[in-house]
């Protein structure tokens, strides 16, 4: 049985508050044996701190072994089951950024990306590049290609080096069951997009007729020549989050992807003034709309990125960037304050990790718990244990009374 069917039933309106801040791609694994991770090596007294208030453990939010991408990972977060509740990365990315779809349309996220010779990847993310240089990439191919055989193609800039594309059916619906074309390594040529089933054979032909296409009409750029796709959905439908938890939600962060997920859960996106991360104008956000809503999503996205870089120091620093906030942020007094990631980034993979991520809740409801820091080690020792994903929100609803009882 879905544990939402379980919840929502017993969900009620308290006037107590939920603050769940999501680090994203926060857990890490030590460079050398033995060493610590980036989480055990930043200075956190704040995390500490709040550490000795709180209950730890480690949560897996998809199942052991299994790598979470950014949207089964969240989607897990908020209590939805992800192997039951499947989103592609192209329509989150999609909403995110206003982009309307309607039925037998197909999103895809795409990266801009580096190729030398014999089209062998260099740089899956082309150097990041800055937002006006996408900006101007994406207006050279819209230029090139503006349809494909009849079927419109509308790109769009994310940010840095990501972009979406939307393939608007025409009379026919597309199916979205393709391959990836990224690799998601370097040193080998993108992939041929390849249908799964009939419906999408039309969707693979315009994806590859696409990166064709985009490689030409990026042959004189120096950095930015190529494309990778992934991600490809169709218009997603998931349960409304306010309706199963009887909250009125809001979601602060910056990147699309986030927003657009968010949004389609039925979280209010709220606005963030600022360039990137935008982690003051994330406070600011949260302070300015703190008496209007029960649930605040509050995103960190930096602690990800530069393990996706594979740079360990950076990592780090954005770890004590964070903690150098906690303080504002406990000062609104969320009757609960979970801290959590969505997945693993470690640096010395340079990508998303199947190892638990630790998991912080602070109520005052919880037990005596042995854990004195935020770490992946101390989670080991807390009393919440290893957990699912889905346990979380359960939890914090319990923590914030606002859960009746099961049964008689």
């Amino acid at each position: 049985m879905d544990l939402i069917d379980t919840v929502r039933p017993l969900a009620k309106k308290t006037p107590s508050k939920i603050l769940m801040v999501v680090l994203d791609g926060v857990g890490g694994l030590p460079l050398t044996v033995n060493g610590d991770t980036e989480l055990a090596t930043a200075k956190t007294p704040n995390l500490d701190a709040l550490a000795q208030e709180s209950q730890l453990g480690l949560a897996e939010l998809v199942a052991a072994g299994i790598t979470p991408g950014s949207g089964p990972g969240h989607l897990s977060l908020f209590g939805y089951d992800p192997l039951k509740y499947v989103v592609g990365r192209g329509a989150l990315s999609a909403v995110g950024i206003g982009v309307k779809l309607n039925a037998g349309d197909v999103a895809v996220r795409g990266n801009f990306a580096s190729l030398g010779q014999s089209r062998l990847i260099i740089d899956r993310r082309a150097g990041r590049p800055s937002n006006e240089k996408n900006a101007e990439i994406v207006a050279k191919l819209r230029a090139a290609i503006p349809e494909i055989d009849g079927t419109p193609v509308e790109i769009y800039s994310e940010s840095e080096h990501r972009f979406v594309v939307v393939f608007r059916a025409a009379g026919t619906p597309l199916g979205a069951n393709v391959s990836d074309v990224d690799p998601q390594v370097t040193g080998v040529p993108p992939r041929t997009a390849v249908a799964h089933d009939p419906a999408s054979e039309r969707t693979a032909h315009l994806v590859n007729e696409f990166v064709t296409r985009a490689e030409a009409a990026l042959a004189d750029e120096p950095v930015v020549n190529g494309v990778l796709f992934r991600g490809y959905s169709e218009v997603p439908h998931f349960p409304n989050f306010d309706d199963i938890y009887q909250l009125r939600a809001a979601s602060i962060a910056s990147y699309p992807m986030y927003k657009g997920l968010t949004s389609l859960v039925g979280m209010d996106v709220l606005p963030v003034q600022g360039e990137g991360d935008a982690l003051e104008g994330k406070v600011a956000a949260l302070k300015e709309n703190w008496d209007d809503y029960d649930f605040f999503y509050w995103h960190v996205k930096k602690t990800d990125s530069t393990g996706e870089d594979g740079d360990f120091d950076a990592k780090v620093k954005k770890i004590e960037q964070f903690d150098a906030l906690l303080p504002q942020l406990r000062a609104l007094q969320p009757d609960v304050l979970c801290i959590v990631g969505d997945h693993s980034t470690p640096s010395k993979l340079a990508s998303h990790s199947w190892h638990p991520v630790p998991l912080l809740i602070n109520s005052p409801y919880g037990r005596k718990d042995p854990a004195t820091r935020y770490t992946e080690e101390e989670a080991l020792k807390g009393t919440l244990g290893l957990r699912r994903g889905t346990d979380i929100m359960p939890l914090l609803m319990a923590n914030a009374l606002k859960l009746q009882k099961y049964g008689a």
